[in-house]
């Protein structure tokens, strides 16, 4: 079951002044990644928005289509379908797998991208009637995630061991969006809005100066928001335990797993990252959850990341960055 987490706060904009033309508002959405991804851009000239609008549409679906591990076909698909047994990366997908490895190894190696066996245990798309999973199923199913036997060997990419697969959904998604803002930057948009609804990323401001306006929702009551951020060009990630969840017996069960005990990781609610690349804002926000929060107050301190953590109990903690308005 789906929730979606971000009241998103734009309203419709027309400048008009004397000797200069209309500002306009145009939007798109495109269903990609298995969500709905919205670009507002706001210009005089509305081809040229439409041209960049469909251009980062189009990065957005080279990306899906060249690693998602959901897409047949894609590098990591034939790699964990066993259809090749090593894939050979370019710069780009060097990139993502490097800065991949660095995160892995921040969280102290829970953030695993090798999750998948434990999420297929629990089923979390699936509406069907099931049982907590048995101690023996979820040693099974932990016995195959190990980020650590994914070899990145210069451009050569291959698994060390049988059974362990790549899920690219913490973080593929962001790192299109960030793409598909670098692409609208050259086609030389100067304000535009891209939300895939838990990812986001900004193009400098609204026309007439403001800052674009996101609404963070109460994770335990999502009709309400715990307050407001202001984004400047840059790039957002958020990561909750009502997102993605199933119910057993009356009890919540939601998507991102501690995959020490193959549960839901219990100590936080949501985690909130704001930096200046929507990639790294994916990323962090669910590599946080499965760290301390102290030291993820420190480490974002140190990094220039703003960062908003809500624990099991309704508690908040915000780096010095982070600026939570009232609603």
């Amino acid at each position: 079951m789906l929730k979606k987490i971000l009241a998103i706060l734009i309203l419709p904009i027309f400048i008009l002044s004397c000797g200069k033309k209309e500002i306009k508002k145009i939007e798109k959405n495109s269903f990609l990644f298995g969500t709905y991804i919205s670009i507002t851009v706001y210009d005089e000239d509305e081809k040229l928005a439409k041209r960049a609008i469909e251009l980062a549409f189009n990065e957005i679906e080279r990306l899906d289509n060249k690693f998602n591990s959901k897409v047949k076909g894609s590098l990591i698909d034939k790699l964990n379908s066993g259809e090749e047994k090593e894939i050979i990366l370019d710069d780009e997908g060097k990139y993502i797998f490097q800065n991949l490895k660095s995160v892995y190894e921040l969280s102290d190696e829970k953030y695993d991208i090798t999750i998948g066996p434990l999420l297929d245990l629990w089923d979390f798309g699936s509406k069907a009637e099931r049982a907590v999973p048995t101690t023996d199923q979820l040693d099974k199913a932990k016995s195959k995630v190990d980020f650590s036997k994914v070899i990145l060997d210069g451009n050569r990419l291959y698994y060390a061991d049988n059974g362990i697969e790549i899920d690219t959904g913490s973080f593929l998604k962001g790192y299109a969006i960030e793409k598909a803002k670098e692409v609208m930057v050259n086609e030389g948009i100067k304000s535009a809005f891209i939300s895939s609804i838990s990812s986001i990323e900004t193009i400098n401001t609204k026309p007439e100066g403001k800052k674009w306006r996101i609404g963070i929702e109460n994770p335990e009551d999502t009709q309400e928001l715990l307050g407001v951020v202001e984004l400047d060009n840059q790039g957002m990630g958020v990561s909750g335990d009502y997102q993605t969840f199933i119910e057993i017996d009356g009890k919540k069960y939601h998507h991102i797993l501690d995959k020490t005990d193959g549960y839901p990781v219990k100590d936080k609610k949501m985690v909130v990252v704001i930096s200046n690349n929507a990639f790294f804002s994916d990323m962090y926000s669910t590599a946080f959850f499965m760290m301390p929060i102290s030291k993820i107050i420190e480490f974002s301190e140190k990094n220039n990341l703003a960062v908003l953590v809500v624990d099991s109990n309704m508690k908040i903690y915000m780096s010095k960055d982070f600026n939570l308005l009232k609603k």
